[in-house]
């Protein structure tokens, strides 16, 4: 037996944003956005038509952190009156971060009690959201959690509430139009990786498959030509439907253990998430030779050939965009590249995956005698 459920509204195309303002409805507002001055064009351009936010937070830091996200979260605590909904205009850091004012509802504390396990989801009654994406990756615009960062503790969480859906996701690729070429390769990657990881894993299902293949199709013929070509409008609205399909992917089946993988690898060396979590997808791709089902039937439609050949295909795409595929590029030893192998199939993500821990040690050892043989 299988099931797929995503309530999202999903409003896509060129000029979309333009809706936005219809879509709040009149409703008291909440902006989350960044403050660079692109964003506060848009901010200025939505307040002329839906009338002022109750509150601004554009103070969003990448890979939101709990050290911040508090004195955030208080600020929404001062309000005379409580938004209606939460708007999030930007990348996965803002989006995430909405999510967690959004469930937080001005008190932190309730926040970091359901975080870390000391209360349960009843505690939770988020704010309606609605997000608009500004990049093409992340997929939380079409999912019902987010990633927090512990940095001081070392740590990072999973925030996941079925509340936690948008309401509505306007996809505007004219917003994505410029995007620096590091980011456009980082957010493209992230979406590669979360259609590659929802094929092997434990909760695929033919209609996460039938996403996962088309949005991984679409990143890796899209995000090398977007690469070259960043003010491209076809290659931007390609590579903004790939990320959303990859979001509807991964919103079933959550990640799997090249995200938990990575985690720790942004922890501890700074590696940006999007490379974190797909400079290992060749490794992953051939300790799951051999395992049948969606895995086998998802990778051979988008590969076209057998687990081997495609980790090999796959290597050479990352090459060509500049991300290696050896942990030690990152400054990962072999001693931590095993601990991390160790960390990853412990945790919650690592979890979901389908293959096993010996078939993964057997892969990075063919990697590693591949490196070798080129070397």
């Amino acid at each position: 037996m299988w099931s797929y459920r995503n309530p999202v509204d999903v409003r896509f195309g060129r000029g979309s944003f333009s809706r936005l303002s219809d879509a709040i409805g009149g409703r008291r507002y909440a902006l989350v956005t960044y403050g660079e001055p692109y964003f506060r064009t848009l901010s200025a351009e939505l307040e002329a038509k839906a009338g002022k936010p109750v509150l601004v937070i554009d103070d969003i830091a990448p890979n939101p952190d709990i050290a911040q996200l508090e004195p955030q979260t208080a600020r929404f605590a001062g309000l005379g009156a409580e938004p209606e909904v939460v708007v999030a205009l930007g990348g996965g850091s803002v989006i995430d971060s909405a999510k967690v004012f959004a469930a937080a509802r001005g008190d932190f504390a309730v926040m970091d009690a359901y975080l870390k396990k000391r209360a349960g989801a009843e505690t939770i009654s988020p704010w309606p959201l609605i997000a608009v994406p500004t990049t093409a990756g992340t997929g939380s615009e079409v999912t019902c959690w987010g990633t927090v960062w512990d940095n001081a503790g070392g740590v990072k969480f999973s925030l996941a509430h079925l509340g936690l859906y948008p309401e509505l996701s306007l996809v505007d690729p004219d917003l994505m139009l410029g995007k620096p070429r590091d980011l456009t390769i980082q957010t493209g990657l992230d979406a590669l990786s979360h259609s590659l990881e929802s094929l092997w894993n434990r909760s695929a299902n033919p209609v996460s498959m039938a996403h996962a293949i088309a949005a991984a199709r679409g990143v890796l013929a899209t995000l090398p030509l977007l690469a070259d070509d960043l003010r491209n409008p076809a290659l931007r609205e390609r590579m903004a439907r790939a990320a959303t399909l990859a979001g509807f992917a991964f919103s079933n089946t959550k990640t799997a253990i090249a995200h938990s993988l990575s985690y720790p690898i942004t922890l501890r060396h700074g590696v940006p998430h999007g490379i974190a979590c797909s400079f290992s997808l060749p490794m992953i791709i051939r300790s799951v030779a051999g395992e049948g089902g969606i895995c086998a039937e998802g990778l051979k439609a988008i590969f076209g050939e057998e687990a081997r050949a495609a980790a090999d295909g796959l290597t050479t795409f990352l090459s060509k965009l500049g991300v290696a595929t050896d942990y030690r590029h990152y400054g990962i030893d072999d001693a931590e590249w095993r601990e991390l192998i160790d960390i990853a199939f412990d945790g919650e993500r690592g979890q979901n995956f389908i293959g096993k821990k010996e078939s993964i040690l057997a892969a990075a050892d063919t990697n590693e005698k591949l490196r070798m043989t080129v070397a």
